[in-house]
């Protein structure tokens, strides 16, 4: 189903240490030959997905050579934009993005939105939030954004309450009201939808729910509003690479009403456009 090439992070990994110190030594990379493919790099689900499509449908016919690297983590997509391995990235939001320039002194910014996958809770084990009983056990994401996240979304309905200021660095910590005293287990985003065997409940982004076969629209016991919502997912490049031309040509085609209807209809409510 997925032309795009899957590459596991233990791979990905080496890799990029390969095109940094390739990239160090010569006057072109990924990013900085514009004559050369569009690489970006992107999360499986849905995002490689929607730059296949481009690339199959669309890209031909407005001059633009896509070539797209899926990648299984949210660090990697940054860092090899970073250092130029690939040329753009798609599979993040601002907050997360926020959080990682801050961290790691990256100079990645956003081109333009796309999507947005929203976060939902989920379970193996009951049909509604009020079935959670008492010392039950939630996974959540646990890097800082998507822990933030999870946890406002359990306050928004009703299942925790937050301390006033909460912001997009919550941790359990911040809970000021825990009726059911959950207990939280942190884990990378990625991991959660397996962990659902072995938990009451997990919090699960919205890329990593579709890949597990879950449906956010019809299987989530509480699901994000996309109304004025801060976390869509947007085609993102190093700075000063955002008046790269195949740049701007694949932003344009992202944006599209083919690519919507795409969305639309593949997805069923599950990821939202955002334009």
């Amino acid at each position: 189903m997925r032309n795009a090439a899957k590459i596991t992070t233990a791979v990905l990994a080496a890799g990029a240490l390969t095109l940094g110190l390739t990239a160090c030594g010569s006057d072109k990379d990924a990013a900085s030959d514009t004559s050369g493919p569009l690489i970006v790099a992107a999360s499986p689900v849905p995002h490689a997905e929607i730059l296949t499509y481009v690339k199959d449908n669309l890209a031909k016919d407005a001059g633009l050579d896509l070539q797209v690297k899926e990648f299984t983590d949210y660090v990697l997509p940054n860092t090899a934009t970073e250092d130029g391995s690939v040329g753009a990235n798609y599979f993040q939001n601002q907050p997360y993005l926020d959080d990682f320039n801050k961290k790691n002194g990256t100079h990645i910014v956003p081109v333009v939105t796309v999507h947005l996958e929203p976060l939902g809770l989920y379970s193996s084990k009951i049909k509604k939030p009020g079935e959670l009983k008492s010392g039950a056990t939630v996974a959540v994401p646990n890097d800082t954004v998507n822990e933030a996240r999870a946890l406002k979304l359990l306050d928004t309905n009703g299942i925790i309450t937050l301390k006033d200021g909460a912001g997009n660095d919550a941790t359990p910590k911040d809970i000021a009201k825990n009726p059911k005293n959950l207990k939280f287990k942190e884990l990378e985003a990625a991991q959660t939808p397996r962990s659902l065997d072995d938990v009451d409940a997990a919090v699960i982004n919205g890329n990593y729910a579709i890949e597990s076969d879950l449906k956010p629209a019809d299987d989530a016991l509480v699901l994000e509003s996309a109304d004025d919502n801060p976390y869509g997912n947007f085609l993102a490049v190093k700075k000063g690479n955002e008046d790269d031309p195949r740049v701007k040509k694949l932003a344009k085609l992202l944006t599209s009403a083919k690519v919507k209807k795409f969305i639309e209809d593949k997805y069923a409510g599950s990821v939202i456009a955002s334009f």
